[in-house]
């Protein structure tokens, strides 16, 4: 998982349309995956191979103010996606596409599906993802979506 050092970050704190945007009205509590602050970013630092390429991701905290934001201006749906891309934040790139491509239909059994929202629940603690990947398993099995269905 990132190694994450937002402890300056509330996580009990709801933000609101009166804090968008975040990277103007809170530049203080917005940090990179290792820490940093915004300010710390620059485009001279990253052309001079002097910032990680992980500090130019966002952050868990950060997904989830925006979508803290997102929720205030109701607009719950896009609250919603803040929140799972939160969870995907944690899980490595390589994973993460071949959890993707596992979506595709025909390409994996019920089970390979389940096994994927365990490893998502269990390992990356991404309940969100885990139950859109149960519900797919549920969709795919009734509309024969699944691997080996289209023989």
């Amino acid at each position: 998982m990132n190694d994450i050092n937002n402890s300056n970050v509330n996580s009990d704190k709801k933000y609101g349309v009166d804090d968008y945007p975040l990277y103007k009205k809170h530049r203080d509590i917005i940090k990179t995956p290792s820490g940093k602050a915004l300010d710390d970013i620059t485009l001279d630092d990253v052309a001079n191979e002097k910032i990680d390429r992980k500090d130019l991701r966002i952050t868990p905290e950060a997904l989830k103010m925006q979508g803290d934001v997102a929720g205030a201006a109701g607009k719950e749906t896009l609250q919603r996606n803040f929140d799972r891309a939160a969870e995907l934040t944690n899980i490595p790139d390589d994973r993460l596409l071949e959890m993707y491509n596992a979506l595709r239909p025909y390409r994996s059994t019920k089970q390979d599906l389940l096994g994927i929202a365990d490893e998502l629940r269990s390992k990356y603690h991404a309940t969100i993802c885990a139950s859109w990947f149960e519900d797919a398993a549920k969709y795919y099995e009734s509309r024969k979506k699944l691997k080996g269905d289209n023989k």
